[in-house]
């Protein structure tokens, strides 16, 4: 089955932590900033190894559990581990950086679709990706709104009921995401069309992702944001020439 054009589809629903956010770099910098260790001390994959042990502990909104994850890295590394060290990685968590690209194609794809956030950081986390990124979401949805994360697939299903409220079909709408694991996967088995923005093209890994039990091949793949918008804007002028 051939994949449907750029200019078909009437919403972008978008991970925000990984695709949009840099989360990886947020976590890296703090975690070596607060330890004073070096990536030849310690790798990032062994902090990240970490981390999603941590996380997967301490799971529940991301606004309020980070600092349990700090602690729990904090503890097996040796790193500082008082109430204010695991406060300000909290706090990090909340200023983590956008992608070089990510509010300027936001900008982009925004004059062609519908632009959704699904995002598992719950509704004050995500108020400061928001900001962030520009304010560019027509809506969004939180693992506040949802009470389940990705890869449930509740989580999918709430939003398809809240699009279809707007008039949108399945068929109407593309999944943007970073992640196989949260995302690319269980999307596809859902029926969704998928667009992988591999944001580690070209490292090993999969750093601060959990790793998903086979890899999903996506209907369009990108290394970087930018280059969806290059192809959508791409799309809608070839559309417009040929009406």
């Amino acid at each position: 089955m051939p994949v449907p054009s750029l200019d078909t589809f009437k919403v972008l629903t978008f991970d925000v932590v990984g695709t949009l956010i840099d989360f990886e770099k947020g976590i890296l910098d703090q975690m070596r900033a607060v330890s004073g260790r070096s990536e030849e001390e310690l790798s990032d994959a062994t902090i990240f190894a970490s981390y999603l042990k941590g996380r997967e502990l301490y799971h529940e909104r991301s606004s309020e559990v980070f600092a349990d994850v700090y602690r729990h890295v904090a503890k097996e590394f040796g790193f500082p581990n008082s109430d204010a060290d695991a406060d300000a990685f909290q706090l990090s968590v909340l200023r983590w950086p956008a992608f070089s690209d990510s509010v300027a194609a936001l900008k982009r794809l925004r004059k062609h679709y519908r632009l959704v956030a699904m995002t598992n950081a719950d509704r004050s986390a995500f108020s400061f990706y928001s900001q962030t990124l520009g304010v560019p979401f027509h809506d969004s949805v939180t693992y506040d709104d949802t009470g389940v994360a990705k890869p449930n697939p509740q989580f999918f299903a709430f939003n398809r009921g809240r699009q279809s409220a707007h008039g949108y079909k399945q068929s109407d709408i593309l999944h943007v995401a970073q992640s196989q694991y949260h995302d690319i996967g269980i999307a596809r088995d859902l029926g969704y069309t998928v667009c992988w923005i591999e944001r580690r093209q070209g490292l090993e890994g999969f750093g601060g992702t959990p790793e998903p039990e086979r890899l999903t091949k996506p209907d369009y793949h990108f290394p970087t944001l930018e280059k969806l918008a290059d192809a959508a804007d791409a799309a809608f002028a070839s559309a417009r020439q040929a009406a």
